[in-house]
């Protein structure tokens, strides 16, 4: 037996069940759910600086969804906020570190 107290995907536990073996799960409230998405976001976020991957980028990007969605945005309103940002002050593809103001 394995314990992870972690939250996963929807269809995990269905997952875990067709191959076989079998899990206990909870159904928490939107507020608890939040403190366990912060978490599955360092979780990703830590798997993506260390795999670096495409698949590690797409699991980060689910969980800030479904942040966002907690706080009433869909995917939508997440993208076209990322969009009216980077015209207003770009984006990151120039690698530019600031380093002092004066």
């Amino acid at each position: 037996m394995k314990e992870f107290d972690k939250l996963v995907r929807d269809n995990i536990p269905q997952i875990i069940e067709a191959s076989g073996n079998h899990c206990d799960i909870e159904i928490v409230n939107d507020e608890t759910a939040m403190d366990y998405l912060y978490k599955k976001l360092q979780e990703e976020v830590d798997e993506l600086i260390q795999d670096k991957n495409l698949e590690e980028i797409a699991d980060v990007v689910e969980v800030l969804f479904a942040i966002g969605k907690k706080y009433g945005y869909d995917e939508e309103d997440i993208l076209e906020k990322r969009a009216q940002k980077k015209v207003k002050s770009g984006g990151f593809e120039k690698n530019i570190i600031l380093k002092k103001t004066y």
